[in-house]
């Protein structure tokens, strides 16, 4: 912890007090208690908007299973959350589940099959891995049978599903709005929330990743 503190301390120079002030300020509600994952999204327009979805819920992590497509936001529908949200990519496969799993996550597809739970009635009391299928097909057979539980949003009109990005908005906000309730922490922890700074810091610069890398070859350091 205490070279993750030096990290943030040294890249601090490189930011204006703006910039500072806010990875300072919006880093208190950054959590990873939702996890956002993507089954195979492919549209670029729909991973932009997903991505400001996620960001504007305070959920700086986004998990893109790839196999057909890539997940490629378009800058110019991001907005800039692109800064803020980390996409860690991996195969689209159970196996890549398994590793969610394993890092203590509940998976939950996003599908009317299986007994949905409605999302008003969702009551989230661990952390979750929240799976979201491609814009045609919907989530995976793979993942449906993978899955813990499947989480529906309830519909009203003649229209039987949401546009992914839309969904996934849907369910950003009603979960935040859900944990904001509760008492549960579902804040990031020190290390975490640390670490996050540090990738913001550098990711706010110009040529950052460069400052970063050769910061840490002097120091010693694997961060």
């Amino acid at each position: 912890m205490e070279d993750l503190a030096q990290t943030f301390e040294y890249l601090k120079q490189f930011l204006t007090d703006e910039r500072l002030s806010k990875i300072e300020h919006f880093s208190q509600e950054s959590s990873d208690f939702v996890l956002p994952v993507m089954d195979d999204v492919y549209q670029f327009r729909n991973a932009a908007a997903i991505i400001r979805s996620v960001e504007a819920s305070a959920f700086h992590k986004v998990v893109a299973m790839e196999e057909e497509n890539v997940f490629d936001p378009n800058l110019t529908v991001t907005k800039g959350a692109e800064t803020w949200v980390e996409v860690e990519k991996m195969p689209k496969n159970v196996a890549s589940l398994q590793n969610i799993k394993n890092r203590g996550y509940k998976i939950l597809a996003v599908s009317l099959e299986k007994n949905a739970v409605m999302l008003p009635d969702y009551k989230i009391t661990e952390p979750i891995a929240l799976v979201f299928g491609t814009e045609k097909e919907g989530v995976s057979e793979e993942v449906l049978n993978f899955a813990d539980e499947t989480l529906a949003i309830p519909m009203y009109g003649l229209t039987r599903s949401y546009n992914v990005s839309v969904a996934a908005g849907i369910c950003m906000y009603e979960l935040k709005q859900k944990l904001l309730k509760s008492d549960i922490d579902y804040k990031l922890s020190e290390e975490k929330q640390m670490k996050m700074k540090i990738r913001w810091a550098v990711n706010s610069m110009r040529s950052g990743h460069q400052i970063f890398e050769k910061y840490l070859r002097d120091h010693n350091l694997t961060i």
